[in-house]
């Protein structure tokens, strides 16, 4: 089984710590003979960067190495001695830039004759950052953009490269509010450019949904996420837990999505919250809940999520299940089992024991119809966490949709057999799809009659128009959660 290409329900964590600045390099440098020796030598200086600068080093890479920003950039901020207010920059300034590329891009090769994709990564992406800061940032002058834009380029590279920066930034605020992207292009242009979306997949959500409807997903997905957390019920129950937070001078308010959220309007860093490291809540998106709400999981049964890493959802199954009975929590990688780990130890979750394998050999190491409830969470395109990760639009293509359809439905065959008669099946996906959803479980229906859609009861959903077929397809318009798709399946008795 191939590693999930976007994990569902995670959120991105601001960086823990201070550590190692950056530049200071990835390992031990080579002794001198005289270091060897003893003799004390002068220490070598560490490089200080601007925020702008590790901002600028984050995207070069993303853009050069195919790197994964998220990662990247969490990477980047542990290394980097930044202020609170200039990790947030440098946070603004990545996901911002990868998210309106298209947009930027279009607007710099109005000045750039040999367009944008010419140019050297690193100049690319200071035009990139640079245009993003004066277009969409209001809380930064534009002539401080241009300036430090103009230094960087300077120190990087040289001063013809500086004049050419310069010049194209000052062409663009001449232009002002003139600079807009056509109204006369045809739609699915039109969308792709204000909006910042590959047009293939802007056209493929046209199709499925319908203009209006695609128009506003690609509005969705360039809004910051928010920041969502769940109630551990075995410590707290919901109301309990707001006060809490209040009391901390947090502003919070219940989901209406789901029963155990929290959404926290202000407040920081969950991941640093004293109540967090007690165990009292996880961080988790609201839409990623409705997992173990449709599972169903009761007090003594037998569960298994079968591609379980990091964790968040099988610590919400242990956790309606009132901590009695068993959850086998299997991922393909084990180092990730440590992930899962962590969370059951700090949540006090004894009910979780870990199993390292491939999803699809499950079959050939339990019994059949040895499993009460069964979660596949598969591996999916992702495109109902662009907000969270914005570099997933530019990453995929139409075929990788196809190949990655074609896995899921190996996969809901091959543990299907390991659900007891009467027990059920939940397939979820953190995409919008309909390859990789509906059509999905329609075929798996279609070759298993031993098995049936079932509905199952979210208070939230009930008056949103829903997509042809089983489960439920959750927009990221809809409630400013990430896009998720939830079939429950249940084997005839």
């Amino acid at each position: 089984m191939a590693a999930k290409a976007a994990k569902s329900g995670t959120q991105p964590t601001a960086p823990a710590s201070k550590g190692q600045r950056v530049g200071s390099g990835a390992g031990r440098p080579r002794q001198s003979a005289s270091a060897a020796k003893g003799v004390e030598q002068p220490r070598r200086r560490k490089v200080e960067l601007t925020a702008r600068e590790v901002a600028l080093n984050v995207l070069t890479s993303v853009d050069e190495k195919a790197a994964y920003s998220n990662l990247l950039l969490n990477r980047s901020l542990q290394q980097a001695e930044l202020s609170p207010a200039d990790a947030g920059l440098v946070t603004e300034l990545v996901y911002g830039t990868i998210a309106r590329q298209a947009t930027l891009d279009y607007f710099l090769n109005l000045f750039i004759k040999s367009e944008v994709k010419r140019l050297n990564p690193w100049v690319r992406s200071l035009a990139r950052m640079s245009l993003y800061q004066i277009r969409y940032l209001d809380r930064i002058p534009a002539h401080a953009a241009v300036n430090e834009a103009v230094e960087i380029a300077k120190k990087r590279g040289h001063q013809g490269i500086a004049s050419m920066i310069n010049g194209v930034l000052r062409s663009v605020l001449r232009e002002g509010d003139a600079l807009v992207i056509p109204d006369d292009l045809p739609t699915a242009e039109r969308i792709a450019l204000q909006h910042s979306h590959p047009q293939w997949l802007v056209e493929r959500w046209m199709t499925q949904y319908g203009e209006e409807t695609a128009e506003e997903v690609c509005v969705a997905n360039n809004q910051p996420p928010k920041v969502s957390i769940r109630v551990n019920t075995l410590r707290a129950n919901r109301d309990e837990l707001m006060r809490e937070l209040e009391n901390e001078g947090r502003t919070v308010r219940a989901s209406e999505l789901s029963p155990s959220g929290i959404i926290v309007e202000s407040g920081g860093n969950m991941a640093n919250d004293h109540l967090y490291r007690d165990g009292r809540f996880s961080i988790q998106d609201e839409s990623s809940m409705l997992v173990a709400e449709a599972l169903a999981a009761e007090p003594g049964m037998n569960v298994l999520d079968c591609c379980a890493a990091p964790g968040g959802k099988t610590a919400h199954i242990a956790e309606k299940m009132g901590n009695q009975g068993r959850i086998v929590a299997n991922d393909l990688h084990e180092h990730k089992q440590g992930l899962i780990m962590e969370q059951a130890e700090r949540l006090g979750l004894s009910c979780i024991e870990s199993s390292v394998g491939d999803a699809m050999a499950l079959k050939d190491q339990f019994e059949p119809a040895s499993f009460d409830r069964v979660l596949l969470d598969a591996p999916c395109s992702g495109f109902g966490v662009i907000r969270r990760k914005p570099d997933l639009r530019w990453a995929k293509t139409p075929d990788d949709t196809a190949s990655i359809a074609r896995l899921q439905r190996q996969m809901l065959s091959a543990v299907a057999g390991l659900v007891k008669p009467g027990g059920i099946l939940v397939y979820s996906t953190c995409t919008i799809e309909r390859e990789e959803n509906q059509r999905a479980v329609a075929e798996f229906l279609r070759d298993h009659a031993e098995f049936v859609a079932e509905p199952f009861e979210i208070p939230a959903l009930e008056s949103l128009p829903q997509a042809g077929g089983a489960g439920v397809q959750i927009l990221p318009n809809q409630f400013g959660s990430d896009g998720f798709y939830i079939a429950r399946l249940r084997r005839r008795g």
